[in-house]
């Protein structure tokens, strides 16, 4: 992985933007890279399931921004990155407090009550919530249409939770919609400070800005929390660390600076389904038979999203 100057990234797409209806390089590759970062998310549940066979809630959250701290940091300092700007340091604690602290710990929680499948449709309503704030903070305004097909996928995620559920939300469901909240926060201004700084190192110095509460936190999990090594639970932290944290957020910021908040938000909602085949190919979970219905259905407002402006 190579260090990239922000001056290479687009400075005609604002995050927040629609790009046009062709299919430029940039666009092209900023879908390709927002994919990837959707399908490294996608682990992020059944890697947290098996991470909490061998730890609690707290130490695994704790131990999986400190190993990712370190390999950010490493990159930084082998690349001789530059510190950020003054300016940029508010931006990087609203995306360490949303997606390096809040969203892992919130989502690791729910999941010591929720099932992945069933954490995995509750967070897939994050697309519209990421789209609605990127509006907010940015001043975007998408047109009805892409509203109306942001909805829709938001409407068959949430049917689908119910249905999932047997008509009533789990007791874990609290601790996903605010996850959904702080990510959606941490989302929007990530891909902000990525016009002005390279992808990479905004999840890196978010990172390495919330070294010492990890630490801190890693000593005191490890002190109250038992810990059962297996190697489920290492490789689960392993993943967590260097496949989500790190390099999904490094792919995931490059391709929202390049094709807009609203718009690359959209591709998350194939997520939760990438999640559902996870959950039974790694952890023998049992699904609906509706859940073939649901993937048409969001896959369908995914295709209707990228096409309009």
């Amino acid at each position: 992985m190579t260090a990239q100057n922000s001056a290479t990234l687009p400075s005609t797409i604002a995050v927040g933007d629609s790009p046009s209806r062709g299919a430029s390089p940039a666009a092209t590759r900023g879908t390709l890279l927002a994919s990837l970062g959707v399908i490294a998310f996608s682990l992020t549940f059944p890697a947290t399931a098996w991470g909490l066979e061998s730890f609690g809630p707290w130490s695994l959250v704790a131990l999986r921004s400190v190993l990712a701290a370190v390999i950010a940091g490493g990159f930084l300092l082998a690349l001789r990155a530059p510190l950020p700007a003054r300016e940029h340091w508010a931006g990087l604690a609203v995306v360490a407090a949303g997606v390096v602290v809040g969203f892992p710990l919130l989502t690791t929680l729910a999941l010591q009550t929720s099932t992945t499948s069933h954490a995995a449709v509750v967070v897939g309503l994050l697309p519209l919530t990421t789209a609605a704030l990127s509006a907010l903070r940015t001043g975007a305004r998408p047109s009805r249409a892409f509203w109306a097909a942001a909805g829709a996928g938001a409407a068959v995620v949430l049917g689908f939770t119910v249905a999932q559920s047997g008509g009533a939300l789990s007791a874990g469901d609290a601790y996903l919609f605010a996850a959904l909240l702080v990510c959606a926060a941490g989302y929007t201004e990530g891909g902000r400070l990525a016009k002005a700084l390279p992808g990479w190192q905004v999840v890196g110095w978010a990172l390495v800005l919330c070294l010492p509460l990890s630490v801190a936190g890693s000593v005191l999990g490890l002190a109250y929390e038992p810990v059962h090594l297996t190697g489920h639970g290492l490789a689960g932290l392993i993943w967590a660390a260097a496949g989500s944290t790190f390099l999904g957020l490094y792919v995931w910021y490059r391709g929202m600076a390049e094709i807009g908040a609203p718009r690359a938000s959209q591709l998350q909602l194939a997520q939760p389904l990438l999640t559902l085949v996870w959950s039974v190919a790694l952890l023998g979970e049992h699904l609906s038979p509706v859940v073939p219905a649901a993937a048409c259905a969001v896959l369908l407002c995914i295709v209707v999203t990228q096409r309009v402006k």
